[in-house]
């Protein structure tokens, strides 16, 4: 008897798990429409109007957000709409994406592009720890230590950023479309900006978008690539920056990426340590993964200096 209440609860748990497995998925309805179509600025004096119609589409979101009771990213684009900001980009849909420029971009001499990891979203875009943010406190920085640079800085969430809870973030497939976006982005910076040099700021996952673009960008005018807090790269893809670009890398001391073994296996994993690719090591104190941009630490102020190309200020770390 025992044995086939046994039996009887078994098959009752398969089928249970079955019934769970097979069972219609639940749907999400997106509420927010698709932007309003805008071309790629193909000179300077575009960009004027480029910012007013993201702007438009900014407006048109929250509008959405608002009347859906979506409180969190109401009040993330109520502060993108605040006076001085500007976006050459914006989606709302999904995790949302942004791309925010500091400065003026059409006559800087420098461009620093932030491209940030895991868990980017529209709502944390503001975070120091993120894209936007990030952005904004280096650009202050910079202007702390050399006014006399013209450097524009963008934050720049222009992909589908993978969450860490789930299985994207462990390959490397998400970085395909995002580094093909990426190429066009600093492609379309060359249009508006021919003179500027630009340097890449790549957090984590974005290393890896950052590395898999080194082959569309060898010709490009990026002159300084800095991949931090790295899973690893593809190491040939990566040295397609060189010899062009001066390579620079840096781990945290509580840095968790640490533990992530370097290498690549039926398509898991990321690859190499971006120093044996031949990146620099740049001191970037003993913070963790989320803290590389915040103020005051010394890998805010050596990404700030690779940001305007000044090399030799940079600290190198101690155990390079």
């Amino acid at each position: 008897m025992r044995r086939r209440t046994r039996n009887r609860s078994i098959a009752a748990s398969l089928t249970l798990a079955a019934l769970a497995t097979t069972a219609a998925p639940v749907t999400y309805r997106e509420p927010y429409a698709a932007p309003a179509s805008i071309p790629e600025p193909t000179s300077a004096s575009a960009l004027t109007d480029l910012y007013a119609a993201v702007e438009r589409n900014i407006r048109k979101a929250r509008s959405t957000a608002v009347a859906a009771g979506d409180t969190d990213r109401a009040g993330t684009m109520t502060r993108f709409l605040a006076p001085g900001r500007r976006f050459l980009a914006f989606d709302p849909r999904g995790s949302g994406r942004a791309v925010e420029v500091n400065g003026d971009l059409a006559r800087a001499g420098r461009i620093a592009v932030v491209v940030p990891g895991a868990d980017g979203l529209l709502t944390n875009f503001e975070s120091q720890k993120w894209a936007g943010g990030g952005a904004r406190t280096l650009h202050r920085r910079a202007a702390e230590v050399a006014p006399e640079v013209r450097l524009a800085t963008v934050g720049w969430l222009g992909y589908d950023s993978p969450s860490t809870r789930s299985t994207a973030v462990v390959s490397d497939g998400r970085a395909d479309d995002a580094a093909r976006a990426l190429a066009r982005f600093v492609t379309g910076l060359r249009r508006v900006n021919p003179g500027a040099e630009v340097a890449l700021l790549c957090h984590s996952y974005g290393s890896v978008v950052c590395a898999k673009a080194a082959p569309r960008l060898a010709r490009s005018q990026v002159d300084e690539v800095a991949l931090y807090g790295s899973p690893g790269v593809d190491a040939r893809s990566a040295a397609a920056f060189r010899p062009a670009a001066r390579l620079w890398t840096a781990r945290a001391g509580g840095d968790w990426t640490r533990f992530v073994p370097k290498f690549r296996l039926f398509g898991l994993g990321f690859g190499a340590d971006p120093a044996a690719v031949g990146a620099a090591r740049f001191d970037a104190g003993g913070g963790t993964h989320s803290s590389y941009l915040l103020p005051g630490s010394p890998s805010l102020r050596n990404l700030t200096m690779i940001a305007l190309g000044r090399d030799s200020e940079v600290t190198h770390a101690r155990n390079a």
